[in-house]
C-alpha cells in the first residue's frame, strides 16, 4: 500500500527542489515513489500540475516500438511506427496513474499565488535516512495531509514545520 504526503511551501522553487531531492533519494534506493507532482498557482489564479513523467510521451515511445515490431512482421515498418505512436500517445494521455489530478487541482486552489504544493505517493521509504537527507528543507514547509503512521507524520512535521511532537 502506498502513502500519500502533501507538503506546501510559500514559493515554487522549494517545491521543485524537494521533488528533485526525492528523485535523488529514489536513485539511492532510500525510497520508492509511485508519483511526485508539484502544483503551482500563477498570479491569475490558474492552478498548474507539474507531473514528473509525461504519460503521453511515454505512451508514444512504447507504442512506436510495438508498432515498429508489428510493421516489420507485416513488411511495412513506417506505417507500424506511426500507428503505434498514435495509439501509444492516446493510451498515455488517457492513463492517470498516481495521485488523482482532480484532487490535486482542488487542493491547489487553496494556494496563494507563487506558492507550491508537492504531492508524493510513496511505495516504500527508509524513514530515518530520508529525513536525515531532507535537512535542507527544515522549517520551510507545512504538512497538509498524509496517510503515514502517527509517529512518522510527527517526525516529518518536526522537520518541515519545526513543530514539537
Amino acid at each position: 500500500m502506498a502513502d500519500l504526503i502533501v507538503v506546501a511551501f510559500d514559493d515554487e522553487a522549494t517545491g521543485f527542489e524537494l521533488r528533485a531531492e526525492l528523485a535523488k533519494l529514489q536513485k539511492e534506493y532510500l525510497l520508492e515513489m509511485e508519483d511526485a507532482v508539484v502544483v503551482t498557482k500563477d498570479d491569475k489564479g490558474k492552478v498548474k500540475l507539474h507531473q514528473a513523467m509525461n504519460l503521453t510521451a511515454a505512451g508514444a515511445v512504447g507504442g512506436s516500438f510495438w508498432g515498429l515490431l508489428i510493421g516489420v512482421l507485416f513488411l511495412n515498418p513506417l506505417v507500424g511506427v506511426a500507428a503505434g505512436a498514435g495509439a501509444g500517445a492516446v493510451s498515455g494521455a488517457l492513463t492517470d496513474l498516481g495521485v488523482n489530478d482532480k484532487f490535486m487541482k482542488e487542493m491547489g486552489e487553496s494556494l496563494t499565488p507563487g506558492g507550491s504544493q508537492v504531492f508524493i505517493l510513496l511505495k516504500k521509504v527508509t524513514g530515518d535516512k530520508v529525513l536525515e537527507n531532507l535537512q535542507d528543507f527544515r522549517n520551510k514547509g507545512r504538512v497538509l495531509q498524509t496517510s503515514l503512521s502517527h509517529d512518522n507524520e510527527e517526525a516529518l512535521r518536526k522537520l518541515l514545520e519545526g513543530a514539537d511532537g
